[in-house]
């Protein structure tokens, strides 16, 4: 990035706190600060170990750095600004939730468009928001567009605050399915001598489960038997004999598969809720960033501050209007639209972003200022001379 350009953006991201006020976390006096300010060194430098004490007031102090990016603490010290973590004296800590576009398994940055990725990532967050509010039934959660390829969530009910890493590591597992098999979705009576098995089907990863399989079975019950015997045998484990024996479940048992019963029609049925287990826990598994979630001392994105990478702002978002939240509209900052300003572009193609798509060779040109904000803070282009 040239120092034009630098300058440029430092210049403008200060406009934009002047005019803008940043969303402080709760006991945001007890988080430890950091920021990454517009340097011309090769990498980027995290300025830490910073308190609001340290800080001064914190619209002030961002009218003033104009830093690239902004950071808090999801723990809470007794002395946030100490220079060593063990000094700090750790009171309690969020559980925050991080989703990348760049680690979806579903997604590949080399062929995938940036809007594409962004709503993959949505996906996934409905996924998480699912886990956290039915299954964990945590209430005090707080959405935040990243500003850059994804979401955040911050979880701050009163009886996690004290989770060490491993108990937060059971938390990541259960989101994404990890060690989950059929034999943990389960329960198992004996009735006689005679071992029952039913899935549990009244939540969680059971009742996704459950869910999966009478859709499954209502499109088999919709084909003709020929065509349901081949549908059956694509599963994996499910040959010929076994699949007749399905069928043949379905066709004069349904409302034991209803209530779960795993016996119905022996173990061809406990065959087909074994293959649609691992499609259920790929397909509907919620692929968050584990070392952001385990860590106690973690730094996140201040709500309301500017991401240094893309020009677009780090938005908190009302659960109610998630799903009408489109990042490359409402995300973009008041304060770089209206006017245009002069870039030289140096990676050309084709971006949506405000509501347009542009296609943009290489070379001098005249944009909206947010699009050339973005295109230079992702460095696809300089500031020209206006």
């Amino acid at each position: 990035m040239e120092e034009r350009t630098r300058a440029y953006l430092r210049g403008r991201f200060g406009d934009h706190y002047r005019r803008t006020d940043p969303l402080p976390p709760p006991d945001a006096h007890e988080r430890e600060w950091g920021y990454i300010p517009w340097t011309d060194s090769p990498g980027e430098t995290m300025v830490r170990h910073q308190s609001l004490l340290d800080m001064g007031d914190l619209e002030s102090f961002l009218a003033r750095e104009r830093p690239r990016h902004v950071y808090f603490s999801a723990g809470r010290y007794a002395d946030p600004g100490a220079g060593s973590m063990s000094a700090k004296d750790w009171r309690g800590s969020d559980v925050v939730f991080d989703l990348d576009a760049d680690h979806l398994p579903s997604v590949d940055p080399t062929q995938a468009t940036y809007a594409e990725m962004l709503a993959a990532c949505k996906d996934a967050l409905f996924r998480l928001l699912d886990f956290l509010e039915d299954d964990f039934g945590f209430d005090d959660l707080t959405i935040v567009f990243s500003g850059g390829r994804g979401y955040h969530v911050h979880v701050r009910d009163e009886g996690i605050q004290q989770l060490e890493r491993e108990a937060r590591r059971e938390i990541v597992d259960y989101v994404r399915g990890i060690g989950l098999d059929l034999d943990g979705l389960v329960t198992t009576e004996m009735r006689g001598n005679v071992t029952a098995r039913t899935l549990r089907t009244e939540g969680g990863w059971g009742e996704r489960v459950h869910d999966e399989l009478l859709a499954f079975v209502d499109e088999v019950e919709s084909l003709e038997e020929d065509r349901a015997m081949e549908r059956l045998q694509e599963l994996e484990g499910i040959g010929e004999g076994r699949a007749k024996t399905i069928h043949g479940a379905i066709e004069e048992n349904r409302a034991a598969i209803e209530d779960g019963n795993m016996e119905a029609g022996g173990p061809g049925i406990r065959k087909l809720v074994e293959a649609i287990t691992g499609d259920v826990i790929e397909g509907q598994n919620a692929p968050i960033d584990e070392p952001v979630t385990t860590d106690t001392n973690r730094l996140i994105r201040l709500p309301g501050s500017l991401h240094g990478g893309s020009g677009l702002a780090v938005r908190k978002l009302p659960r109610d209007e998630l799903a009408e939240f489109d990042p490359l509209v409402d995300a973009v900052p008041e304060t770089f639209v209206g006017h245009d300003i002069t870039v030289e572009v140096t990676d050309s193609g084709e971006v949506k972003l405000g509501g347009d798509s542009f296609t943009l060779p290489e070379g001098v040109t005249s944009v909206p200022e947010y699009l050339g904000v973005f295109l230079m803070s992702r460095g696809r282009a300089e500031k020209g001379q206006e």
